[in-house]
């Protein structure tokens, strides 16, 4: 739509950009593992281990502002399109014309970046528990890399085994993001 709020979201996800995410985890990791009083929070009988969540939850926060820019970009694009302007002059309300001709339009660039994120999410959170920041108390990929990294040597498949499921899970979420872009696509469709 435009206007105050549009600049209003865009300076905000510009500031949300402008943090560096890797920094930002390291430190509230290692912070929670020095200050640690509890490993895991019990949410309805559910042990939720609580460096993992604070790993997620950091790169939820600061990964949303590339996403949004992305889709208001794509949604600026889209709506200069003359079936658009065709919409309006034939009396289509703004929703109807959103939900639509815009987004089914966006939904492609939108879902592709999306899968995309996910699979930064899993590299990102591999590399951080593989440095030894992350949650000592879950065991992840890049947690299994780090601890048998000092017995390559002998026992190489404890190496080579999470970092094949790390790059089979990241090349997945690419291959699902591209399949789903071609899918739902609607000028591939006939």
């Amino acid at each position: 739509m435009g206007g105050v709020t549009d600049d209003i979201l865009m300076r905000v996800a510009e500031v949300f950009l402008v943090f560096p995410t890797l920094p930002l985890i390291l430190a509230f990791t290692r912070i929670y593992i020095v200050a640690a009083g509890s490993t895991y929070w019990n949410v309805l009988g559910i042990n939720i281990p609580v460096g993992l969540t604070i790993v997620i939850t950091i790169l939820g926060v600061f990964g949303w502002a590339g996403n949004a820019r992305l889709v208001r970009g794509e949604f600026l694009r889209v709506k200069e399109f003359e079936f658009v302007k065709a919409a309006k002059a034939l009396g289509a309300d703004s929703r109807r014309i959103i939900f639509r001709h815009v987004l089914p339009n966006i939904l492609s660039p939108i879902i592709v970046v999306s899968t995309l994120t996910i699979a930064y999410a899993i590299l990102s959170e591999a590399g951080i528990s593989f440095l030894g920041f992350g949650d000592p108390n879950a065991i992840t990929w890049g947690q299994m890399m780090q601890e048998s990294f000092v017995d390559i040597r002998i026992a190489w498949w404890t190496e080579v085994f999470p970092g094949l499921a790390v790059l089979w899970s990241v090349f997945g979420f690419n291959l699902l993001g591209d399949g789903l872009s071609d899918a739902l696509n609607p000028r591939l469709r006939e």
